[in-house]
């Protein structure tokens, strides 16, 4: 099952990623090198292209450009699509702090969601460092129910061992939440 095509609600926009958005993404992820201390690899300065590399060979990734209007402001992906379970994780998530604390966000999430739920996908997952507070919070307001804590199962590319929340979220959650259209 494929599920990367464009998504858009203006100016949000979800494209597939091509080479064309190497190098805005590079740019866009250099506007915050503080970020990527809690992240499992860097798309900062000389970790760039070999982390890319790393994602694009990556078989069950399905990799988006994240657009506001023309400019690349960042990536999110779907990862492990399980057709026959109905289950895919949405993350790999970076966006340019010129779009944080906005509902693009939550648009971006929502195109992704929608989209997922109409091909037949029966659980959406998030996968978040337990550090990052801001993502936590923004899956919750999705709707997504955290489910597990898996602790100390990935090492990020600093060392790290970090803990995990797992989110899920299903049509019932999504339509319960306040982010799902009436």
């Amino acid at each position: 099952m494929e599920l990367l095509q464009p998504l858009l609600d203006p100016p949000v926009a979800l494209v597939p990623f091509e080479d064309r958005h190497i190098e805005p993404l590079r740019a866009a992820c250099a506007e915050d090198p503080d970020i990527w201390e809690i992240y499992p690899i860097s798309l900062y300065g000389a970790h760039f292209d070999p982390s890319l590399a790393l994602l694009a060979a990556l078989p069950r990734w399905q990799r988006f450009a994240v657009l506001n209007g023309s400019i690349v402001v960042g990536m999110i992906n779907f990862i492990n699509l399980d057709p026959i379970a109905g289950v895919v994780e949405i993350g790999g998530t970076y966006i340019a702090p010129s779009v944080r604390g906005t509902s693009f966000n939550a648009r971006m999430k929502t195109l992704l969601i929608e989209h997922a739920f109409a091909k037949g996908i029966g659980t959406v997952e998030f996968r978040v460092d337990t550090r990052n507070a801001r993502s936590l919070r923004a899956v919750e307001k999705l709707g997504a129910r955290r489910i597990a804590t898996l602790e100390r199962n990935l090492t990020t590319w600093t060392g790290y061992v970090r803990d995990t929340a797992l989110f899920a979220l299903t049509p019932a959650d999504w339509q319960r939440s306040a982010g799902a259209p009436g």
